[in-house]
Formats: C-alpha cells, structure tokens, sequence
C-alpha cells in the first residue's frame, strides 16, 4: 500500500514550473567533474571558480585569479614586512571594507537588496569582484581566498542559512569573522541568537565547526545542487549530491538539497498529469516509491544530526 500512499502524496502536490526530463545524459561524466573538484591540489578558489564555470561559462577564471593574486600583494604591502598574523588581518579588513586608494573607494559592501544570494547570478565571485556588492556566500569566500593567499589560517563555517569564516590565531585561538560586517569579530552566542539552532546541530557540527579543505569545497560546490534545482534537472542535482556527500557525509544542507531534489521529480513526474492512480504506469510507480524513500531518508539524516526545517527563522 505505500506506493499509493506516494501517488496519492504526488498528485496532491502544486503543478511546477514545466521541466522536461533531462535527456539521458552521462552522469558519469557529470560526476567525474565534480569529484575532480576534490583533488588535495586545488586550491578553494580555482574549486570555486571551476563551479562558477560549470554554472556560467562566461566565467573568466584566469582573470579572477589573477585580480585576487593582486589584491593579496596589495594587502601584504598594506601589512608591512614581517607583519604578525593579526597585522595581516587588520590590513585585510580594511583593504576590502574601509574606502581608500587601494581600493578606488570602492569598498566591498553587503547586498541588502540580495543578502542571502539567492539570486544565482549574485552567488557568482566574479560577479562580485565587479560590483562590490556581495552576500552571505560572496562576501567571506573572498575573505577566505584572499587570506589564505596571505598565510592567514582561515577556513569556513556554517550557520543556518549562512557562511563565514573561521580565524585561528598565532596564538592557537579561534575566532569567528563575519565579512557582511567588516570582518568583525563575532561570538558563537551571536550567530545562535540571530540564526536559530538546536543545540543537537551545533554538538554535531552541523554549524559553527570549521570546517575542513574537503568539506569546504562541498560547501562551495553545493551551487552546483541549487542551479540544477533550479533548472528542473533533478537526476543532475541528485548525482552532483552524491559525490558531495562521499566527501562530507554531515553535510546536512546537502542531504536537504538532495531530498528537494527527490521531491521535484515527484512533482515533475506525477503532479497533474493522472487523475487517477490506476492511470499511473506500473514502472513509475515503482520509481515513485523509490523516490519518495530517497527523500524520507535524505531528510530524516539531516534531522537526526540536529537539523530543524526552521533553523535560521527568527522566532
């Protein structure tokens, strides 16, 4: 009886937009680019460039690279010869958020009109190394990129709905910094506050660790998730997932992404095409069961690590 349980669940469910089935595709090939992200030669911002890349050829990654390679040499003269970590740090701050000559007084400023960068085009780096106008996303992977050109020991975080970056110290102590806000420092109790959590997610790791090289390019790769979503080709997003999470199995925002991705198909398959359920070929039936089991199962690892539909809502 489940299977009916699936159909009855499917044919509920709003019409989508009219994707079409993508075309049998190679997802081997599509799966060995990804994985191809995660070679320990890579650095995270030729990962975050080959992703821009797969989401917009337009992308000019040489270009990229070499405006970051410059802005690392202006900060490192900003900093001085022999400069400490929090020197660099300091410098680095104001290279990108005080107005000045270094940078044309053009500071990199936060988007309000688009914090959350859920407009794709502004989830792009080059895009924003162009405006000066970044997100939650944008605005600490470049704080990232240009760091670590610099020596500083920085990797990223999560939060709901959220990244920034995390700073360790010539001393061994971590601090968090949030480039939406000048790259200030910042308490674990203020993102708790801001961005609700369960208490399970942050003993977990589901937010606020640091995160590892590896799982930092999960993160980073996971627009690849959002713009095949996006694109109605959820076959693409689900193969894309599972390389991410042979990588990071925690990622809990990528098990989410994956279950949304089994739910589209259901939509795209089912919704508004059968008035009734004996009209349901028997194939797609078992593909729907199949489907939906993905879907429980993606969503239910997530909430068993302590992640909640509401994280990140204030309450």
């Amino acid at each position: 009886m489940r299977i009916y349980r699936v159909v009855i669940l499917a044919l509920s469910l709003p019409i989508a937009a009219a994707f079409a089935a993508p075309p049998e595709n190679d997802f081997g090939e599509l799966q060995s680019k990804t994985e191809a992200l995660f070679a320990p030669t890579r650095d995270l911002l030729d990962v975050k460039l080959s992703v821009d890349q797969m989401v917009d050829p337009a992308t000019n990654a040489h270009a990229a690279t070499s405006l970051i390679d410059n802005m690392a040499d202006n900060v490192k003269a900003m900093a001085g010869q022999n400069a400490k970590s929090a020197e660099t740090l300091t410098a680095l701050k104001r290279y990108l958020y005080e107005s000045g000559a270094w940078n044309d007084d053009r500071p990199f400023q936060y988007d309000l009109d688009d914090p959350l960068g859920e407009k794709p085009a502004n989830r792009l780096l080059q895009r924003y190394l162009t405006t000066r106008r970044g997100n939650c996303i944008t605005m600490p992977m470049l704080m990232l990129f240009v760091g670590q050109r610099l020596g500083l020991k920085l990797t990223l975080a999560e939060a709901p709905l959220h990244v920034f970056v995390k700073y360790t110290d010539d001393d061994g102590v971590i601090w968090n910094l949030e480039a939406t806000s000048g790259g200030g420092f910042t308490r674990d109790a203020w993102y708790r506050q801001k961005l609700p959590m369960s208490d399970k997610a942050v003993t977990n790791g589901v937010y606020l660790r640091p995160l590892s090289h590896e799982q930092s390019a999960a993160l980073i790769a996971s627009f690849l998730i959002e713009h095949q979503i996006d694109a109605g080709a959820f076959e693409h997003a689900i193969a894309i997932s599972d390389v991410l999470l042979q990588h990071y199995p925690t990622f809990a925002y990528g098990l989410v992404k994956k279950g949304s991705a089994y739910s589209g198909l259901l939509r795209r398959e089912l919704a508004g095409k059968y008035l009734r359920m004996e009209d349901i070929p028997a194939d797609l039936k078992v593909k729907a069961d199949r489907w939906y089991e993905e879907n429980m199962q993606a969503f239910a690892k997530a909430e068993a690590m302590g992640w909640r539909p509401q994280d990140g809502q204030a309450q």
